[in-house]
């Protein structure tokens, strides 16, 4: 009889342990859905997203970096800067001459404003590669361009005047500052044969 004693003494304390761990472990999973539960009404249903960086404000003269330029000590290229108007149109506003950072570039200009990236002149530089028998040219104001797109940017070669002049313009940009750079480089220089 004592036999039979022992073995429900033992069953009792294996289904105390089993009962004790089975309500941990459904407290456990009861705390994990209450969690999900709080979580699920405190988090956006769409993911947060970074708010757009804005680009600080550019304070004085604009840097620009040396490009080789072999005729920008032309006497042409000296006309031609000094005749660049002081703002260029752009659609309702204007874009203001800039400073140009010392050691500024003979030959160049630039204008724009605070934030987006300047329109730049530069005057005197050598025949773009891209210049070839069968490139093609647009005409503005009676000045022949030829147009090399870059990356957020375009850059338009004046071919056909004694120095090669080249408009750079940040994309997004109106019109304007083309066309008022064309009608000064058609007063200014002389026309000459394209040279491919």
């Amino acid at each position: 009889m004592s036999t039979q004693h022992a073995e429900p003494a033992t069953d009792a304390r294996q289904t105390g342990l089993s009962r004790t761990a089975i309500a941990a472990a459904a407290a456990l999973a009861v705390l994990l859905v209450a969690g999900v539960v709080v979580a699920s009404r405190f988090l956006p249903d769409e993911p947060v997203q970074a708010a757009p960086t804005v680009p600080a404000p550019r304070t004085g003269p604009v840097g620009l970096v040396p490009v080789d330029a072999p005729d920008a000590t032309a006497p042409e290229c000296a006309t031609l800067t000094a005749a660049l108007p002081a703002a260029l149109p752009n659609g309702g506003k204007t874009l203001p001459r800039l400073a140009v950072a010392d050691p500024a570039p003979v030959g160049a200009a630039a204008w724009g404003d605070q934030i987006g990236d300047p329109v730049v002149l530069r005057c005197g530089l050598g025949k773009p590669p891209e210049l070839t028998q069968t490139a093609s040219l647009r005409e503005v104001s009676k000045v022949r361009w030829l147009v090399v797109d870059g990356d957020g940017a375009a850059t338009w070669f004046a071919v056909d005047r004694p120095v090669y002049v080249a408009l750079t313009l940040p994309s997004g940009l109106g019109t304007g500052p083309l066309q008022t750079v064309s009608e000064v480089v058609g007063q200014v220089l002389p026309e000459l044969p394209v040279r491919p």
